[in-house]
């Protein structure tokens, strides 16, 4: 009788594992943000240990860095490709961006990972990602939509105001404070 085959193991590099820890960690993290969080939560979701998790993140900070360096990146990834079709198409490439922002704020773990990026600036290494991730998204709305500085600003500080109503769940909410800050379309019909 002939043993069956099998196929060789296959290891996981660095930059896999890296991956696993990191889509661990954006759904850890989303929970209770950077201090509220142990790591041994995330090499437990990420099927790992924590001395490996350490090995490929050596502090706490480092990991979350990456993390939010991931949630900007998906951010400007999402703006460019919104800019890019809206073109295509002959449409407002603003516009666009908002809309595919406000399609981005289904993602709660995305959206509450950026709440805790910003809470955690006092961290400098993450202070200085952020900084880093809303330049290269100005630099991108800017030269994208050709818009002035002023819809810029404006255009970024309704997707900041949107970011706070979607954490607080704004849209399932009949008040007229909710009515005024969501307008009368209401959260997910936004015009940027």
């Amino acid at each position: 009788m002939v043993a069956p085959k099998t196929s060789p193991r296959t290891l996981s590099t660095a930059d896999d594992r890296r991956e696993q820890i990191l889509a661990a960690a954006e759904r850890v993290f989303a929970a209770r943000g950077l201090h509220g969080t142990p790591t041994m939560e995330i090499a437990k979701a990420a099927g790992l240990s924590q001395a490996y998790l350490f090995r490929l993140f050596p502090t706490k900070s480092e990991l979350f860095t990456a993390l939010t360096a991931r949630c900007n990146a998906r951010i400007r990834t999402t703006f460019a490709d919104a800019a890019a079709d809206a073109r295509s198409a002959g449409e407002d490439v603003l516009a666009a961006m908002g809309a595919a922002y406000v399609g981005l704020l289904g993602d709660r773990d995305l959206l509450l990972n950026q709440l805790h990026s910003h809470a955690a600036c006092d961290d400098p290494p993450i202070r200085e990602q952020m900084r880093a991730g809303f330049a290269e998204l100005v630099e991108l709305v800017e030269r994208e939509s050709g818009a002035d500085p002023e819809t810029v600003r404006m255009f970024f500080a309704q997707g900041m105001l949107l970011n706070v109503l979607a954490a607080m769940d704004a849209q399932a909410v009949d008040a007229h404070w909710a009515f005024v800050l969501l307008g009368p379309k209401r959260a997910g019909q936004c015009d940027v």
